[in-house]
């Protein structure tokens, strides 16, 4: 088990008394630190409080390895996860993760088809976009991945995340791929491109706070980076910018343990964090955009937060969506497998 648990531990009246009982409880895995705390506030400490159960919460950065775990042992720590959604739909293929009762989920009527699989449902967006340093570019800045990869007209150090996911639809995006024309991607197109660039890659990131700490402390001229980390450094006075132009819209999913003791309450939690309302007040704690877009409709969200949320319709415009079905398929293993080899050599 990874090393933080909290316990909301609310126990609250369902009738006239009595509190919550330990099959109305369930525990919440998501990516720790300000991401994390932000749910609490916005969504776990709510929903705990409307379905009047209890919600202990974990933290993993990468759940697939525990979640294999749990698993193959048959006792299950965990029961709701918050990861990429294309870890949910491997694990539903693979039997780790449970389908959805999507006839118990009212709420994920509001979510387009493409932000759901049979085994999980969006939960929060962010966007890996092109940042840059702001001094060092002036008025004349990177304004798309083309740009990214013309070291003689934008010259300076360069950075890209250690993982074939976005960081492939970018090279494809420089080489002049349409944006709707993405997928299924062109692999060998994509590592062709990926070649050029790589002599100029100073640094791989690994995590989300190195990427904003390499912008912040003028490490790297230009990156990939995700747009809600680039905000907070933003706000922190660092000379950084960035563009929504050809980023790559992602989405985290909601998704259950297939081995989880507590289904039916989980499937109730789901329900209720995908609700508009506590959606909509996820943008009060953090700079990723909420997984149900109907969030946008109900007038919660303030005007001024809206340059800041990956995908409002303004600013999803200017995107690419991130394939789920694609990256989840034996497709999308080949890339990874072949990104390791890439990347290390």
């Amino acid at each position: 088990m990874t090393a933080r648990r909290a316990c909301l531990c609310l126990a609250l009246l369902l009738g006239a008394g009595g509190a919550a009982h330990a099959d109305d409880g369930i525990t919440f895995v998501s990516q720790g630190g300000s991401y994390q705390a932000a749910q609490t506030q916005a969504i776990l400490d709510p929903v705990a409080r409307q379905l009047g159960i209890s919600i202990d919460q974990d933290s993993a950065p990468d759940a697939w390895a525990e979640i294999r775990t749990q698993t193959a042992t048959g006792k299950a720590f965990w029961d709701v996860v918050d990861m990429p959604a294309k870890d949910c739909a491997r694990g539903g293929v693979r039997g780790m993760i449970a389908p959805l009762d999507y006839a118990a989920i009212p709420n994920a009527r509001d979510l387009p088809d493409a932000y759901k699989t049979p085994w999980s449902v969006a939960y929060e967006f962010y966007s890996s976009v092109l940042a840059y340093n702001t001094d060092k570019y002036g008025n004349a800045p990177p304004r798309g991945w083309a740009d990214f990869w013309d070291v003689k007209k934008f010259p300076g150090t360069r950075a890209l995340r250690d993982n074939p996911l976005a960081t492939i639809e970018a090279a494809l995006l420089a080489d002049g791929v349409p944006p709707d024309r993405l997928y299924p991607i062109d692999l060998d197109r994509a590592f062709r491109k990926l070649e050029q660039i790589k002599p100029y890659i100073t640094v791989w990131w690994t995590s989300g706070a190195q990427a904003a700490q390499l912008l912040a402390d003028g490490e790297v001229d230009m990156e990939m980076a995700w747009s809600n980390r680039v905000s907070a450094v933003q706000r922190e006075g660092a000379p950084v910018g960035f563009t929504w132009n050809q980023g790559l819209l992602q989405y985290t999913s909601l998704c259950i343990l297939k081995v989880s003791p507590h289904i039916a309450t989980a499937t109730r939690f789901v329900d209720a964090a995908i609700g508009r309302q506590v959606q909509a007040d996820l943008t009060r704690y953090t700079d990723n955009g909420p997984g149900n877009p109907r969030a946008y409709d109900i007038g919660a969200i303030p005007p001024a937060r809206l340059r800041d949320l990956p995908n409002t319709p303004d600013n999803a415009r200017r995107q690419a969506l991130v394939s789920t079905e694609w990256w989840s398929s034996p497709a999308g293993d080949e890339a990874m497998r072949r990104w390791l080899t890439f990347v290390r050599h």
